[in-house]
């Protein structure tokens, strides 16, 4: 599947993440009796779309995906991030996830999770900032330290206290920060090439 201006996510092997996240009482585990599982789909996975199907519609909304899913520390993605999830895979722009596109969204997610796994050192269920200059440089995003400090700023999970470090940048916000990295790194270098600012450089 091609996520367009979003990209996959970068490859890290040998970190095997466990499926995302999903809120409630016993997550994933606790299922009600769903819908029978389409012919050739994978069982598991329609358990997981079921359960976030609150409504029984057959798709999940924008405020159904954001109930679901949760960071390691049990708070709920944030709304920006969710949109910007459905943005990329609600690929028949009908404003929902049915359930072939949910199969894209838990991959992509899951292959996130490998990510954000490798690059938090310290375990601690956050990237800090070393670790998130440590993942863009992987990246191929070698930043200065006041745009890092910057994009530590605006993805922290809360605003920073005093005149100390910024609290880390949760999993939802660390794959915005990322995405929002690549997205204006290749419209700057689009620019940067353009035939009319090359034309406009030769002019002068």
């Amino acid at each position: 599947m091609s996520y367009g201006q979003y990209g996959a996510p970068p490859r890290h092997g040998g970190y095997n993440a466990p499926p995302p996240s999903y809120g409630g009482a016993g997550g994933y585990y606790q299922q009600q009796r769903g819908p029978q599982v389409p012919a050739g789909a994978d069982p598991q996975l329609w358990s997981y779309f079921t359960a976030v199907d609150a409504d029984r519609s057959g798709a999940i909304s924008v405020t159904e995906l954001q109930q679901a899913l949760v960071n390691g520390n049990w708070s709920k993605f944030d709304l920006d991030t969710v949109k910007m999830l459905m943005a990329i895979f609600d690929t028949d722009r009908s404003g929902t996830i049915n359930f072939t596109e949910f199969a894209g969204l838990w991959k992509y997610i899951s292959d996130w999770q490998n990510v954000f796994r490798h690059f938090d050192r310290d375990r601690s269920g956050s990237i800090e900032g070393a670790e998130l200059a440590e993942a863009l440089r992987s990246f191929g995003y070698n930043l200065s330290p006041p745009l890092l400090a910057l994009i530590e700023h605006k993805y922290a999970s809360e605003p920073a206290a005093g005149y100390g470090p910024p609290p880390g940048i949760t999993f939802d916000r660390f794959v915005r920060a990322c995405v929002a990295v690549k997205t204006l790194t290749e419209a700057f270098q689009r620019w940067v090439f353009s035939p009319q600012l090359q034309y406009s450089q030769r002019s002068d």
